[in-house]
């Protein structure tokens, strides 16, 4: 594979984003060239065996550093995978998705030179822009921040960038600090069969941040091993972004996303976001905006809170998703909803989450603005999901949430196996089966809320151990 560096100056990064407020919890990460050597301090948070967590939880790589393809979802943990999984093909190159590609766009061919992308890129910017054909097995390797804290100049047109097989526009490793990509206002990038790795921002996006007004849609691509200071170590969204058939794998976001950011609507289709890193929401934060994930997997992330989907207010939708494997310290090792957020899962099997010391090992929603957040769970499987320490192993609910159709299995939990609940639950034709406590409730626990069982549907509660139930109207203890 062709490595071409560019020859101009290093400026200083200068930052593409602010936080949105003080942060209590900063982790400083020590370790550019491999995120499985990561070493983390957390100020007045008592973290201590998470090293080991993090390192098994990182998908493999191969020698050269890219992805080594495995299956998103473990299915020694959860037998019966095929009954929702719809996603698409897994990538582990460039371009190795399943889905059609579409039609491809002839472009301006761009030989294995950063300085010549740099300047096509520059062009096109000028001249409304352009689709730019970049060379395959090339790494575009950049040496400088050319502008607004990016190594390719900031988008401001629409441009698409093409690759092919083993095409990779990467950051050197011993240069100063600086993302890949950035998309301002009126700029629309979209990107084929590429992989962008190495970045690494101050603030927000450390492989890509699309600012207010910018729109990003990535397709058969990888964005991997990419750090930001503050959010999005993947992809920081502050306009629109869509994500088709690709991979966010081991990036690292310091506050919130660690694949993915997103305070704009953000679509995610067929693609696996895995092994990503962060406080709060380790594979992807929808922060009061419109997510839609449909197929492919969350898999393998881990947070302090929200280890797999953190949506914090604003409206979300997950489709046909395997969310498995994924961990957090405290609150909602797969999924965790707040701030009044909505969300629904169709279709989708929440297994083998773990919530290592607190609530929720699956699901939690908080009770909190507007009577709480709300949730809706239809045809899915939530199986396997442990919070041994706390309570709630497949779901910890204080808000609102609504169950239809759906099998609540082999939980585990120190109370509330299956479900714990001081809000509002409501279960439709949906069995809570063989889930355990250690000390009460090992189907469900009700904590001075409301829970409906409506077994006229065909609800079932049995076999959970030690007991089916605490507290709840019409289910036999």
């Amino acid at each position: 594979m062709n490595h071409q560096r560019h020859a101009q100056g290093e400026p200083p990064d200068r930052p593409g984003e602010k936080p949105a407020r003080p942060w209590r919890r900063r982790w400083w990460f020590v370790g550019l060239a491999g995120v499985t050597g990561v070493a983390l301090t957390a100020v007045g948070v008592a973290v201590t065996p998470v090293g080991e967590t993090i390192r098994r939880a990182l998908p493999a790589v191969g020698a050269s550093g890219s992805p080594v393809d495995v299956p998103p979802a473990d299915d020694s943990r959860d037998e019966s995978s095929g009954e929702a999984d719809q996603g698409g093909g897994v990538v582990g190159d460039a371009g190795t998705g399943d889905g059609q590609q579409g039609e491809r766009r002839e472009g301006k061919p761009v030989p294995c030179n950063p300085d010549r992308l740099i300047a096509e890129i520059a062009l096109a910017n000028a001249g409304g822009g352009a689709v730019l054909d970049l060379a395959a097995d090339c790494t575009y390797l950049l040496t400088a921040d050319v502008g607004e804290g990016a190594g390719l100049p900031p988008i401001t047109t629409p441009i698409t960038l093409t690759g092919g097989r083993n095409t990779t526009i990467e950051r050197a490793a011993a240069v100063n600090q600086f993302r890949i990509l950035a998309v301002n206002a009126g700029g629309e990038l979209t990107l084929n069969q590429l992989t962008i790795t190495g970045g690494h921002a101050a603030e927000g996006g450390g492989g890509i941040l699309v600012n207010t007004g910018g729109v990003l849609t990535v397709n058969h691509s990888v964005v991997h091993r990419n750090i930001a200071g503050v959010l999005g170590g993947g992809i920081a969204n502050n306009g629109t972004a869509r994500v088709s058939h690709s991979s966010i794998e081991r990036n690292i976001g310091n506050q919130r996303g660690g694949g993915v950011f997103s305070a704009g609507p953000l679509e995610i289709a067929q693609s696996h976001v895995r092994g990503n890193l962060a406080d709060l929401g380790g594979g992807v934060f929808a922060s009061d905006s419109g997510v839609t994930v449909q197929g492919g997997s969350i898999a393998d992330n881990w947070a302090q809170s929200g280890g797999g989907l953190f949506v914090s207010g604003g409206i979300g939708t997950v489709t046909g998703t395997r969310i498995t494997g994924n961990s957090s310290h405290s609150d909602g090792g797969g999924v965790r909803v707040g701030l009044g957020g909505q969300l629904t899962l169709r279709w989708v099997r929440l297994t083998g989450n773990t919530a290592l010391s607190g609530l929720a090992g699956g699901l939690f929603v908080e009770g909190d603005i507007g009577g709480g957040s709300y949730v809706v769970i239809e045809d899915s499987v939530i199986r396997n999901n442990t919070a041994m320490a706390a309570a709630g192993g497949g779901i910890f609910n204080a808000g609102q949430t609504v169950v239809r159709r759906t099998r609540i299995l082999g939980n585990r939990a120190d109370r509330g196996g299956g479900i714990h609940n001081s809000g509002t639950v409501s279960l439709s034709a949906t069995k809570v089966v063989d889930n355990v406590a250690v000390t009460d409730g090992g189907g469900i626990v009700n904590d001075g809320g409301t829970v409906e069982l409506n077994t006229a549907t065909g609800t079932i509660v049995i076999k959970n151990r030690p007991n089916n139930c605490v507290d709840v109207a019409g289910c036999a203890g």
